[in-house]
């Protein structure tokens, strides 16, 4: 087995994600030289530069340094790429990012946050009750935390919290002593073959905890159930802390449910109820979570949220909705990857109930090859069934021709895991901006 701590000089391919850059940083930050490449620049890869490292943004095999001691790489790098390749045929240490990130937390009191959705949002609350109790946690998440500034913190403590992603069934190379289950849904089915297969991850997950550890989920949610049946550690139902949350700063149903979940880990990790909720209280959220980006020089307000699922789009309206009874609702909305758009189609298609309009932009194609037998034109048909008012536009440039009319009226939610975020940020700039 690999000894972290015989390892100084370390390799990023795909340094730019949100995971990889906070292990990136996390490594930097222990006094590790770290170097990596990307496609293209990114604000982590800026910021990971300007502190030292050393960034292509390009894949070469002459990236990686002739004093490379290990290559570290996510999974949405292609076989084929020159990098890996150079690695393999120096015979360096190979670790897919879900596999470092099991070395890295190997050896601490590892609380794993996974679900579905809320893993960001709940982690994120989690490692601000942790920290404000004085244990000084180190902290992997994949989204830029507000009250942390980063998307990564290097503590000393005992306590390493991570968001766990069920993706490739990545999750099982972590050995939590705590583990947080938020929900199950169908997602990721260009990997699993559907809800069952993507419990059996879950149950392999849960059935590693021993009988000193704690699983923290809702235990009579009907898709959780199988995955509760049997198990040798405790059990803690996170319904039961709801009562307890106090006034949140982020709005939401879905929300309240990440607070309880937090609460009842800090419950688990015996840390004061009264600094836990106190902690809760002064949580900010996390970037492109119901993110305020500002107002157009209409008045129209902008928000931008990384929903890109239904369950975590009918979330999101439910709580505009919420936040803006008397207002119109407007989303521009682009899907993230064509294998999740055309087999969740009509589960998009009948999300976005709680908004006035929706426009469908170009989907975000990420890892994935172009699929013509899906397109936002083929969504937005489908939407129109639910929807009076869909249109589907072929560029961010045309949805900022379209809202160039909006006033103090409008809210203007621009939502996807793509970079439909730059969106929000040009019709806050100026209304007549080139993007």
């Amino acid at each position: 087995m690999t000894d972290l701590k015989m390892l100084y000089r370390i390799h990023f391919i795909g340094i730019g994600g949100a995971g990889m850059s906070a292990i990136a940083k996390l490594m930097f930050m222990r006094g590790k030289r770290v170097s990596g490449s990307d496609i293209q620049p990114s604000a982590e890869a800026r910021g990971l530069e300007k502190a030292g490292a050393h960034i292509a943004y390009a894949h070469d095999a002459q990236n990686i340094p002739p004093d490379a001691e290990a290559v570290i790489y996510t999974v949405a790098v292609d076989e084929k790429n020159p990098e890996l390749a150079e690695a393999k045929k120096r015979g360096l240490p190979l670790f897919t990012y879900a596999e470092f990130l099991g070395l890295v937390s190997g050896g601490s009191k590892t609380i794993a946050i996974s679900g579905t959705h809320g893993k960001t949002s709940t982690t994120g609350m989690i490692a601000r009750i942790v920290r404000d109790a004085g244990l000084d946690p180190s902290v992997i998440v994949g989204g830029m935390l507000r009250d942390f500034g980063s998307n990564c913190v290097a503590g000393r403590g005992d306590y390493f919290i991570v968001e766990a992603c069920e993706y490739r069934r990545s999750f099982l190379n972590l050995d939590p002593r705590i583990l947080v289950i938020t929900n199950i849904d169908n997602d990721h089915l260009d990997y699993y073959t559907g809800l069952a297969d993507i419990q059996s991850a879950f149950c392999e997950l849960a059935g590693r905890l021993k009988s000193d550890d704690v699983l923290v989920c809702d235990p009579a949610d009907p898709v959780l159930v199988p995955v509760v049946q049997g198990l040798r550690c405790s059990v803690v139902d996170y319904t039961a802390f709801i009562a307890q949350v106090p006034k949140l700063q982020v709005p939401g149903a879905h929300m309240l449910r990440n607070a309880a979940s937090a609460l009842a880990v800090a419950d688990a990790a015996g840390i004061d109820r009264v600094a836990a909720r106190s902690a809760l209280e002064k949580f900010s959220g996390v970037l492109r979570r119901f993110e305020y980006k500002g107002k157009m020089q209409s008045g129209a307000e902008i928000y931008d949220d990384y929903a890109h699922h239904p369950s975590e789009i009918r979330a999101t309206l439910q709580a505009a909705r919420e936040r803006f009874p008397s207002k119109r609702i407007h989303v521009i909305f682009q899907p993230h990857l064509y294998s999740r758009t055309k087999l969740l189609l009509d589960d998009f298609a009948a999300s976005f109930g709680d908004a006035d309009e929706v426009v469908f932009i170009p989907i975000y194609a990420a890892r994935e090859a172009p699929d013509p037998d899906i397109s936002s034109e083929r969504l937005a048909e489908a939407a129109r069934a639910h929807h009076p008012r869909v249109i589907a536009l072929g560029s961010f440039d045309d949805a900022r021709r379209h809202f160039a009319d909006a006033g103090a009226a409008d809210v203007i939610f621009t939502m996807g895991a793509g970079d439909v975020f730059k969106a929000a940020e040009a019709l806050v700039a100026t209304q007549s901006a080139n993007w």
